[in-house]
């Protein structure tokens, strides 16, 4: 079988607005444009890292629509879907396909807690109704339920869905996954978490959907090629500028998605866009930002 969704380095597109519900279009476009030409081998926009849970359904709409547009077919294109409403997720996956995305992300729909039966049933059925495959998305951080590796198992019978990105953190669990799901050469199964991409790709992941690639996506293109070629020589100096960049993140002790904030802040001192987080987050304080500039201006001239 072939599959839409390619192994590789996905980048979770930020979101640029020029105000709230109000898209900076122009710094969207140079960033589509920056990170394919960084080599990234697909994008995945309006997920965590593109704000989306915050996004009216209006600004994903056109989020999707500029960026599937901007793409124009250089990449894949994975749309992260999740919403608390089902109806509004399909509506979303057919608007993505209407665009020309290749697949779409689904995590469990947040707030009510769910049993594995219901996970597995609400996923089955969106691969069921949505025209486009389906990757399920594991962030239980956030979600507050994960995807049991018994779950995983039972899905992977269905050939609409086609992938797994994992955010849990934990390694033994990718590992676990992994493991139940190597029997299909089809199914893409990526870490979240850029710090876990080398150990990820050594247990056999097929790649990482790591935010630090909207800033330097030719660092983490090389950081998964030479995790794929086990070729220690490049590991070692691209792992030292990985776990510089991770300053980014750490943006205001106690603060609600620092990482998010620490991307926002970073691409402002890279000229795309403001920095402007979308309601209820805040952006990064004047310090924090003086302090990421700093980051970025020693990783840029390395």
């Amino acid at each position: 079988m072939t599959t839409p969704i390619p192994r590789g380095l996905i980048v979770p597109t930020i979101t640029p607005l020029l105000e709230q519900d109000k898209l900076d279009i122009a710094a969207l476009e140079a960033l589509v444009d920056r990170v394919i030409t960084g080599g990234v081998h697909g994008l995945f926009v309006v997920g965590s890292s593109g704000e989306g849970p915050s996004l009216s359904q209006r600004l994903k709409r056109e989020v999707i629509e500029r960026a599937c547009r901007q793409v124009a077919g250089r990449a894949a294109v994975i749309v992260c879907v999740t919403d608390p409403s089902p109806v509004e997720s399909a509506a979303l996956a057919a608007h993505a396909a209407d665009c020309g995305a290749a697949a779409v992300a689904v995590a469990p729909p947040f707030y009510f807690p769910l049993t594995q039966a219901e996970l597995y049933d609400y996923i089955s059925r969106c691969a069921v109704e949505f025209s486009l495959p389906v990757v399920a998305y594991n962030f239980p951080a956030l979600t507050k339920i994960a995807f049991e590796p018994a779950t995983v198992r039972r899905l992977l019978d269905n050939p609409k869905i086609v992938g797994f990105k994992d955010t849990s953190f934990d390694i033994a669990y990718f590992k676990e996954v992994r493991r139940v799901t190597r029997e299909r050469e089809d199914y893409r199964l990526y870490t979240g978490p850029e710090q876990l991409l080398t150990e990820s790709v050594r247990l056999g992941g097929d790649g990482g959907v790591c935010g630090g690639a909207n800033l330097f996506p030719r660092l983490l293109v090389d950081l998964y090629e030479a995790a794929v070629a086990s070729d220690a020589d490049r590991l070692a100096p691209l792992t030292m500028r990985l776990t510089a960049l991770g300053e980014i993140y750490k943006c205001g002790e106690g603060a609600s998605a620092p990482a998010i904030r620490g991307l926002k802040a970073a691409l402002a001192e890279l000229g795309l866009g403001n920095g402007l987080t979308a309601a209820p987050l805040a952006p990064a304080t004047k310090a924090e930002r003086q302090r990421i500039a700093a980051v970025i201006r020693e990783l840029a001239t390395d």
